[in-house]
């Protein structure tokens, strides 16, 4: 067992107090309760100064992480002296040695975690979306399974989002041979087919080690933001299980989608409290630390927040590192908040009229304001 409420030796040296190398340890909720005598919640926070992103001097327009390193910032380290005596290794191999470090080092209440927030590459309702202009998409469009041509309901790759996941690939096969970037141990992605097909086109048939293979756990709450939008309507599980028999499930993913009804919207508010969920069940359950997570520009702009990172936004098929810090904190420090949960959009029967940038579009026949659905959400 890696994680003991004492301070124990479970790793390099004599002196160090926290988890075994290589890993950033998990936590039970058992331990996670037992560790203070009752009830525990995690608080995160974004270790800034390591990537590019970070900086409020990153512009995220344009910004491309295949160009850049991965945003990695040249720099030396307090354990290159240990680490790196003749200048040889690489900034990755630098960057890793040091996180491993703080784990190593860390008490044990805290954990270190550097994820891989990846974009999904462009799916057939990012394109809708362009064709049709966000009013009209949002009010109209967005709601429908397609036009007959296309298909847009949990959609797939578009030729252009396959190229963005080709690049990806072949980016990753780079800094895997050229700067040793440390693979990912362990891979999360949304259920969306999006996510789903970008995942694998993003990792299979990459050259990595025989003990972190690329078996993604399918994870219901990486998903995009709930809204009436057929888009977030997920496919079946078995359906999932159709196009990669190999990906795993998270216990208790359903067969249907029980959380997307066509009438209720998440609000952001909701969403972040779904978001802090899904990070607690990866932080206390996963004992790796290097972790790739496939998902969405909305569900990112989400999990950054909930991290105490910048808004970074992500075009398709790209992606942001980010540092974590996890500390284990008792209940009783926890923010609790009432928030509303749910919202009824106002849309369009039928095609609008007009659809104009920053303005909104105009419905060919009226259509009613529905008031929000409030109801207390604790978010721990």
């Amino acid at each position: 067992m890696l994680f003991r409420c004492a301070a124990v030796l479970l790793a390099l040296t004599p002196t160090s107090l926290a988890w075994e190398w290589g890993k950033s340890g998990k936590w039970t909720g058992t331990q996670r309760m037992s560790c203070h005598g009752g009830s525990s919640y995690i608080n995160y926070t974004t270790v800034t100064g390591f990537f590019q992103q970070d900086d409020a001097a990153t512009d995220p327009s344009g910004f491309d992480y295949t160009k850049s390193n991965y945003g990695l910032i040249n720099q030396t380290y307090p354990t290159d002296a240990k680490f790196d005596v003749d200048g040889t290794k690489t900034q990755w191999q630098r960057f890793e040695y040091y996180v491993n470090t703080l784990n190593v080092e860390a008490d044990s209440k805290t954990q270190y975690k550097v994820l891989f927030f990846a974009r999904h590459g462009e799916g057939y309702h990012n394109a809708a979306e362009t064709f049709y202009g966000t009013p009209a998409w949002n009010c109209y469009w967005s709601e429908q399974d397609g036009n007959g041509t296309v298909t847009w309901a949990d959609a797939y790759l578009t030729e252009a989002g396959i190229a963005q996941t080709t690049k990806a690939n072949n980016f990753w096969k780079g800094q895997l041979k050229d700067q040793k970037m440390p693979a990912p141990q362990s891979y999360y992605t949304s259920p969306m087919n999006r996510c789903t097909i970008t995942a694998n086109l993003t990792f299979n048939g990459l050259d990595l080690p025989a003990k972190y293979p690329f078996v993604p756990t399918v994870k219901e709450l990486f998903r995009e933001g709930i809204s009436i939008h057929t888009c977030d309507r997920r496919s079946s599980k078995s359906h999932i299980q159709s196009l990669f028999p190999w990906y795993q499930f998270e216990a208790g993913f359903t067969e249907h989608d029980e959380l997307w009804n066509g009438t209720y919207a998440e609000t952001s508010a909701a969403q972040a409290v779904r978001s802090k969920r899904v990070l607690d069940d990866v932080f206390s359950g996963d004992e790796h630390t290097w972790i790739s997570v496939t998902s969405h520009s909305g569900e990112i702009r989400s999990l950054l927040s909930v991290l105490g990172h910048r808004a970074f936004s992500l075009s398709t098929g790209q992606a942001i590192p980010v540092l974590v810090r996890a500390q284990n904190l008792r209940k009783v420090d926890a923010p609790t908040a009432t928030v509303s949960s749910w919202a009824l959009d106002p849309t369009c029967t039928a095609p609008p009229v007009t659809s104009i940038a920053g303005t909104g579009c105009v419905c060919s026949t009226a259509s009613s304001t529905l008031a929000s659905a409030t109801s207390t959400i604790t978010s721990m």
